[in-house]
């Protein structure tokens, strides 16, 4: 698609430069390539994608799949962004088209990580981790540069957007290095539940912080929900050799179980892999107390995933693998089966 977006440019500056007859057979021809590009779809694993996010329209019949999409502008800086695949079938996808680009004006306005758009009263939202070029204090000696983010929403009519942001700032404190919010509703109440980073906590935690009705802004303090330390399966990282480690938390979603129980997929590290666990909610309730299940879900150098239906009602998770090196990472889809108790996945990884 972006060579399609290539020769429509072209075929632009040919229309406004070239009006002799001479050129109007190139003119037509890139018309032509065009209108093939455009038609053609790309299968899941030649897309590049990181933190993939599927969107289910069980109404029109299409799958969404977001991820990130940062540009280059005239001043030399990377500005961020979202766009959007399409599908109706899981395999052959049309795109990608830009759903956001950071407002120039914004108030952090780097790249982009771990996009999630959910449907919730007859709108659209986006949430999106926003990057800056703001050093963070190191936490510890020895530890790399990290660089000052948070989760921002957006809000938008469509799921092909545009989303514009509520405020100029990011909806996370302030004060705190945070990523990967994703949005859940319980009685009533939206929250967002993301992570605290483990580079400004050393062990990164789970926090969930109650929304205002219309998602503009936390409506409250966040909570803890859990640390990153806190399975048997989280061995966490050392950033550099001999360093002191670091636990990560990483890609949270909630799903409830056909019996009522409520599990949260999240990622971390396991003995050198990036995995997957499962949380449970002993109560029931986002508030938890959490608990975490011994076996993780997914431990094969892939993670950030989440849960989506299909349009006949399967369970499946989204995933990318592998984790590294970058550039290589691909959308993975597996089959998942309910329990009751927990998940499991049904096709091998």
């Amino acid at each position: 698609m972006r060579f399609a977006s290539f020769l429509k440019r072209s075929a632009s500056i040919l229309l406004k430069c070239n009006r002799n007859a001479i050129m109007k057979p190139v003119f037509c021809l890139l018309l032509f390539c065009c209108g093939l590009c455009q038609m053609s779809a790309l299968n899941i694993d030649d897309i590049n994608i990181r933190d993939p996010f599927i969107l289910t329209d069980n109404v029109k019949k299409i799958y969404y799949m977001y991820r990130t999409s940062d540009s280059i502008m005239a001043d030399g800086k990377v500005r961020g962004g979202v766009e959007v695949f399409t599908s109706r079938d899981l395999k052959k996808w049309n795109g990608p088209q830009t759903v956001m680009r950071i407002p120039a004006d914004n108030g952090l306005t780097g790249t982009v990580w771990a996009p999630e758009v959910h449907k919730y009263n007859g709108k659209y939202y986006l949430f999106a981790t926003i990057n800056s070029d703001i050093k963070w204090k190191k936490r510890k000696e020895g530890w790399g540069d990290y660089t000052w983010r948070g989760t921002q929403i957006f809000h938008a009519d469509r799921p092909e957007g545009p989303f514009k942001p509520f405020d100029r700032f990011v909806t996370t404190p302030m004060d705190w290095m945070a990523l990967d919010g994703t949005l859940w509703v319980e009685n009533g109440m939206p929250y967002m539940v993301f992570c605290h980073e483990w580079v400004q906590t050393e062990d990164g935690t789970m926090e969930a912080v109650e929304l205002k009705s219309d998602l503009s802004a936390m409506a409250g303090e966040p909570q803890t929900l859990f640390y990153g330390s806190a399975p048997d399966w989280s061995t966490g990282i050392e950033p550099s050799p001999g360093s002191p480690k670091g636990y990560i938390t990483d890609g949270c979603y909630l799903y409830r179980t056909k019996t009522g129980k409520l599990l949260m997929i999240w990622s971390s590290f396991s003995n050198g892999d990036y995995a997957i666990g499962i949380a449970e909610s002993i109560t029931g309730s986002v508030k938890g107390p959490w608990r975490q299940q011994e076996k993780p879900l997914f431990v094969k150098n892939g993670g950030h995933g989440m849960i989506f239906k299909t349009f006949d009602g399967g369970l499946r998770l989204i995933l990318h693998q592998p984790n590294s090196p970058l550039g290589a990472e691909r959308a993975k889809i597996f089959e998942l089966e309910d329990t009751g108790n927990t998940l499991q996945l049904k096709n091998k990884q």
